[in-house]
């Protein structure tokens, strides 16, 4: 790969001893199961070095004999070459011309089996991969193809794997060191199922004679067998309790994410809350049916999640603070006393570095058909903005070279985007609404403006593919800055409106109450809630806080 990141190398290098391997979540669904008959996959990079930023790869052709420099995806570093092809798709963000779209969660498992000698690591994977294959099956064999070939070097992972007309997850982990090669299950989604994955292996009893919808390494189960991790028979080998062995981090940090996802999918699902609260043993299945058909829309309100309405809900209670925030300070894990304690884990979470619902429709040509629904930080705290995947530029807001994580710019979306939410993880309560209102007009906005940029698109595509690819990458780009603009301007109204803990009084149209002189005409100072007031100031100490009377001060000593 060729992506530039040496800025932030040294950074990274100290950061990836200390971080914890929870970060990503995934959502799959296939063509029945949505209201369209798109296939969907989602993605949230979860990464506390991660600049979010859209990747562009650009179509190309090559010469005989020519090599690929592959750098890693998560530190930069050269890892070797491998052979270039001869032709070479264009990719946007995680999708390539084709439709072809791939996502990831890292689930690590046994670390003895990460072989760092292995040139090709998993973000290498998807994007070398998105270069070469136009399909999920095409793109499988190439993937386990590459890292038989030149060595997987991450540890373990779980891809989202979609095209127009078909959803898979594979799950694969190295031999070890200096070994070649991966094991690994394929596993096709039913077209009326959804399925997720969130840093713990999900693939446990592997198919076998289902050769249409599985695929697997010949040695999945054998190669288990000579490390004495499994004697069992082969219809009884679970991948996930093999090669990823549950432990209660796992549980909770993960399972839980599926198993919230899997509940706004099918109420029927609340009932493995016991399973991820660590009272039963029972696994929630590798993918559901769904209550309903599901749209982008409820996708992306799956992303945004943080266990809202469930009795692990992280607006209240242990830690949501005097405004019900959902933010947690990392780590997840702390000490008191000697005895370790945990923070939730959510879908949506401040350290998401980019995300995105990619939406393939098969009945639609493939530059139009192909929708990377791309958002930048925290799901919850930013937007989805329609980028067709036949453009031929990306916007500016979303460029690499706008910034990095050493270099603030007003232009990058990112950094906007980290500003907004900083101010609003503080006082969540009371700015949270005012995001949503936002967020709520844009999502309503998107759904009408891309039904008729398509119609608009599927017209000009008869006469001209090119006017087409400039039709779709003005309006991409154009929709990318407007609504980083809106939210430069919902920053600066949030740092107007509640600067220093106050709140300035407003009409009914949101214009700010003032005079000609500039000043304010209402100020109001919310204060703390009373409850909020009684645990963390009357309780503790009923007298330290307490204004005396003047009967008190009148008998002072």
């Amino acid at each position: 790969m060729t992506r530039n990141r040496l800025s932030i190398i040294l950074a990274v290098v100290f950061l990836a001893a200390s971080a914890t391997s929870f970060a990503c979540t995934n959502f799959l669904v296939g063509r029945k199961a949505s209201t369209d008959g798109s296939t969907m996959i989602s993605y949230s990079a979860d990464s506390y070095w991660l600049y979010g930023a859209l990747y562009f790869y650009p179509r190309a052709n090559y010469k005989d004999g020519e090599k690929l420099k592959i750098y890693e995806w998560d530190t930069g570093e050269y890892r070797g070459e491998i052979d270039q092809v001869k032709h070479t798709y264009q990719v946007v963000g995680n999708m390539n011309e084709h439709q072809l779209s791939i996502g990831e969660t890292t689930f690590t498992g046994r670390k003895e089996l990460q072989n760092k000698e292995g040139i090709m690591d998993y973000g290498s994977l998807i994007y070398v991969t998105l270069q070469r294959a136009k399909t999920a099956r095409e793109a499988i064999k190439v993937m386990t193809d590459l890292v038989e070939r030149y060595g997987y070097g991450s540890t373990g992972e779980s891809f989202s794997i979609a095209d127009p007309s078909e959803v898979w997850i594979m799950e694969m982990i190295g031999k070890g060191s200096g070994k070649k090669g991966a094991v690994w299950v394929a596993v096709r989604i039913p077209d009326d199922c959804v399925s997720a994955h969130a840093n713990q292996a999900r693939i446990t009893q592997i198919p076998f004679k289902d050769k249409n919808n599985c695929m697997y390494s010949k040695d999945v189960v054998s190669f288990a067998r000579a490390q004495g991790y499994y004697n069992g028979k082969d219809e009884d080998f679970s991948f996930s309790d093999t090669y990823n062995p549950l432990d209660y981090e796992g549980l909770r940090f993960c399972e839980a994410r599926v198993w919230s996802f899997f509940r706004m999918m099918n109420p029927e699902m609340n009932k493995y809350f016991s399973y991820i609260n660590g009272e039963t043993v029972q696994r929630m299945p590798l993918y559901i049916k769904p209550s309903k058909q599901v749209s982008v829309e409820d996708i992306k309100v799956c992303m945004r999640d943080h266990y809202e309405g469930t009795p692990i809900d992280m607006t209240v209670g242990a830690g949501s603070g005097p405004f019900g925030s959902p933010f947690r300070s990392s780590p997840l894990t702390y000490k008191v006393d000697g005895v370790e304690y945990f923070h939730e884990r959510p879908i949506a979470t401040q350290q998401t570095g980019f995300t995105f619902v990619a939406q393939m429709r098969s009945w639609l040509p493939d530059p139009i058909g192909g929708i990377l629904w791309f958002g930048v930080d925290d799901a919850s705290m930013g937007m989805y903005v329609p980028l067709y995947c036949g453009i031929n530029a990306v916007p500016k807001c979303f460029d690499e070279k706008t910034g990095n994580m050493f270099n603030f710019s007003w232009n990058s979306a990112f950094w906007v985007n980290n500003w907004v939410a900083s101010m609003v993880y503080n006082r969540y309560s009371e700015l949270m609404p005012e995001l949503k209102e936002q967020q709520k007009k844009w999502d309503d906005f998107f759904t009408e403006s891309v039904k008729r940029t398509d119609a608009t698109a599927v017209d000009m595509y008869r006469k001209s593919t090119t006017a087409v690819t400039s039709m779709l990458t003005d309006y991409s780009v154009s929709q990318a800055e407007n609504v980083t603009e809106a939210w430069r301007k919902m920053g600066e109204r949030f740092m107007v409106k509640y600067l220093d803990g106050v709140v300035k009084g407003t009409d009914e149209k949101g214009n700010f109450l003032q005079n000609d002189k500039h000043i304010p005409q209402k100020v109001t100072r919310p204060g703390y809630p009373e409850w909020y007031n009684r645990k963390e100031f009357v309780q503790p100490d009923k007298d330290r806080f307490r204004i005396r009377s003047q009967e008190e001060m009148n008998n002072r000593k």
